[in-house]
């Protein structure tokens, strides 16, 4: 009689772990697509940026025509990439490598940058940067963790059963990550930046340039002495 009331209660235990393990796969699973849609949120606000940048600097730099087509393709390219996070990543690296060349060209014309439709133009495409930042660390840190307990045992036992599989992360290639993992905008002070895989206020080398000598690190000249 014991021997099957603790049968009885092992079942009923392995039932109601189950039960709770499945909706708890359903909550982590909900959850990383509701992360997924604000990543997807933040993207196509850039896309839609990206357009009026193109003619506010093109007013400036006509000629830049191979620039202006390498970032109208890429953009297509991005936006047209609706699949899953891996491929939206890999359509992200050529628009993240076009961007950096429009700036490139916009370092050359002081006139662009102190436009203020340039101006206000990066202040909400740095702000969009910022969000894609946050809402990429929030998806991937709830990929993590559904991914950990599709792997772990015994929720493996759930997840296999009931096809619960494994999320992508969204992860753009290295060379072209800034310090947060994606392409961040960065503008400091008169001169605005892009940061592509480099540190915040880094601005690429524009071509025929030589890049900066100085070291993130190095203390500022000091200032000159007053003249007497």
């Amino acid at each position: 009689m014991w021997v099957l009331i603790v049968l009885l209660a092992v079942i009923l235990l392995i039932v109601f772990g189950g039960i709770a393990s499945y909706n708890r796969f359903v909550s982590q699973r909900n959850l990383v697509r509701d992360a997924w849609a604000n990543i997807d949120t933040e993207l196509r606000r850039r896309y839609d940026l990206i357009p009026n940048l193109v003619e506010t600097v093109r007013g400036y730099a006509s000629h830049e025509r191979e620039v202006f087509e390498n970032v109208t393709k890429a953009r297509a390219m991005a936006t047209a990439a609706t699949g899953s996070p891996a491929e939206q990543a890999a359509a992200e690296g050529p628009l993240v490598a076009a961007l950096r060349q429009l700036f490139a060209v916009a370092e050359n014309y002081p006139e662009l940058k102190a436009n203020q439709n340039f101006l206000a133009l990066q202040s909400e495409l740095s702000n969009t940067e910022d969000r894609l930042q946050t809402a990429r660390r929030f998806y991937n840190s709830n990929v993590r963790d559904y991914n950990r307990r599709v792997q772990s045992f015994p929720s493996n036992l759930v997840a296999s059963s009931f096809g619960f599989k494994e999320e992508q992360f969204f992860e753009v290639d290295e060379a072209l990550r800034g310090e947060g993992g994606v392409p961040h905008v960065d503008f400091v002070g008169e001169t605005p930046g892009v940061t592509f895989g480099g540190q915040p206020g880094q601005v690429g080398p524009v071509p025929g340039t030589a890049p900066p000598q100085s070291e993130p690190g190095d203390a500022p000249p000091p200032p000159p002495a007053p003249s007497s």
